[in-house]
């Protein structure tokens, strides 16, 4: 059966086989290192499915295939920093361009096509079997992004131009933004306490206080950077459209969402409020007449 197939074919079909005997070892590091054994069992499932799936094209070429070892790492990584299902779909997006691929060589081994329909109706149903902590409490963490964004952003702003100078504003916009990470957090507690969603409130809680905390350095760690106000006001913006950027990005990705909807009205949001608030900051500074 080797023979029969043109060098082109033969070549797609080995690169198959290199991405399934990567992913069959990237799923069964992942089991292995996962506590939970719903999602243990689940990735054992993938494992097994990836080395068939390697076994079936194998018998078309009729030779062995290495594995892409920096693919193998850098996924396992992205996986256990980030996430199981992001890290999954991340590397199911990757696999996208090849579908024309695996098309074409459908026409050539007719009995591929059921091979891959089976693959990824498989895979999808499994991917959002996954029971995972991260997602249970994204919207906490999107609560505490958010407002941080949104309100520190256009505090600074307002806060810079009324004051104009570094120093000040660094340390008002910490006192704001410490002050109302607690704040949320103490909020998402009650709010998730009447829910009936099976959220821990406690937990709920840490997740939007955390990412409210972890938003409020990044975005005032300019003014203790650079003594003029109006340079740390624009690296601040950068570092908030940065946020917004891969939050976006991840949850995209994580939950099969549309990316630049979501990432335009985010930026458009939170710039929004920053422009109006600067505003209000220089008619303070003109009316009242303060100088600092």
């Amino acid at each position: 059966m080797p023979g029969k197939l043109d060098e082109k074919t033969r070549r797609k079909i080995l690169s198959f086989q290199r991405n399934e005997i990567t992913e069959h070892i990237i799923y069964g590091k992942l089991a292995q290192a996962s506590r939970n054994p719903h999602n243990r069992k689940l990735l054992e499932g993938f494992s097994q499915d990836e080395l068939a799936h390697y076994g079936f094209w194998k018998k078309h070429t009729g030779q062995e295939v290495k594995p892409s070892g920096l693919k193998i790492w850098k996924y396992f990584l992205i996986a256990r920093i980030f996430g199981l299902t992001f890290g999954l779909k991340l590397m199911e997006r990757g696999e996208e361009g090849a579908q024309e691929a695996y098309h074409k060589v459908g026409r050539a081994i007719p009995e591929s096509q059921k091979v891959m329909k089976d693959e990824e109706m498989h895979e999808r149903k499994l991917l959002d079997m996954i029971d995972e902590q991260k997602l249970r409490y994204v919207g906490s963490i999107v609560l505490g992004l958010n407002d941080a964004l949104v309100e520190l952003t256009g505090t600074l702003a307002g806060l810079t131009f009324a004051f104009q100078n570094s120093a000040i504003v660094s340390l008002a916009g910490l006192i704001t933004g410490i002050a109302a990470s607690f704040s949320m957090g103490a909020s998402e507690y009650l709010s998730t306490k009447t829910e009936s969603g099976g959220k821990n409130p406690l937990k709920a809680s840490v997740y939007t206080t955390l990412a409210y905390i972890l938003t409020v350095f990044f975005l005032i760690s300019p003014y203790f950077i650079f003594a003029n106000p109006f340079l740390a006001l624009g690296v601040t913006v950068m570092n908030a459209v940065i946020v917004i950027f891969v939050f976006t990005f991840y949850v995209s990705v994580a939950k099969d969402l549309p990316f630049r909807k979501r990432f335009s009205e985010m930026v458009a949001i939170s710039l929004g409020v920053a422009g109006l608030t600067f505003v209000i900051g220089m008619l303070v500074r003109i009316f009242l007449g303060i100088e600092i």
